[in-house]
């Protein structure tokens, strides 16, 4: 099997650390999505959304869609659970994963779409909506923050793809000057510890 993403995406990266937190090796091929070859008719057949990442089975099976790709090994490699193991956990697991993703991950991929015009090859930019959806970002991180002073990851005691996803979002987020504010220090905290897990560099 392998991966079609792109090195220096946000959206690869959660897959990539996902992965490396369970040891899993895997095969990666580079996108060049700047230049359009997601948009070529060989990648639309492996996804007709000419999105990255694309997983892609030996037996020529695609799964699309980063959390996809990543609920797919957590099944296949349930040791050191990443997505939760009680019903309890699994849904505040994945509550947390999708308020990080609708709130903070998507805001920023507005913003940088919007604002920088690095697709305006292929979309429309609305410069002012990637000025609100930056906002928006900033104002999901005092979110976080806030929920971070009494628990040590996002969804709870446990490390989990929703601190994936949040640390994938703050780190492309320096990109359109999104950051984590000097008072916002549980979010710092976290984020430091975060970081410096070894799969974070994947």
């Amino acid at each position: 099997m392998k991966i079609f993403e792109t090195k220096t995406a946000p959206t690869p990266r959660r897959v990539r650390f996902f992965l490396a937190e369970k040891s899993i090796p895997m095969d990666y091929v580079q996108v060049d999505i700047q230049g359009g070859e997601n948009l070529s008719p060989a990648m639309r057949a492996r996804n007709p959304m000419a999105k990255v990442p694309v997983l892609e089975l030996d037996d020529g099976t695609c799964i699309n869609e980063s959390v996809s790709i990543c609920r797919y090994f957590e099944e296949l490699h349930p040791e050191n659970p990443l997505m939760g193991t009680t019903p309890l956990e699994k849904a505040q697991i994945d509550m947390w994963q999708r308020q990080c993703e609708f709130g903070l991950f998507m805001q920023i991929g507005m913003c940088f779409q919007h604002s920088t015009g690095y697709f305006k090859d292929r979309m429309t930019p609305v410069p002012e909506y990637g000025k609100v959806a930056g906002q928006d970002a900033a104002k999901f991180l005092e979110i976080l923050n806030s929920r971070l002073a009494d628990n040590e990851f996002i969804a709870g005691d446990t490390f989990s793809i929703a601190d994936i996803t949040a640390v994938c979002s703050i780190d492309f987020g320096r990109v359109v000057n999104v950051r984590i504010a000097p008072e916002q220090t549980h979010l710092q905290r976290w984020y430091d510890a975060v970081s410096a897990r070894p799969a974070a560099k994947a």
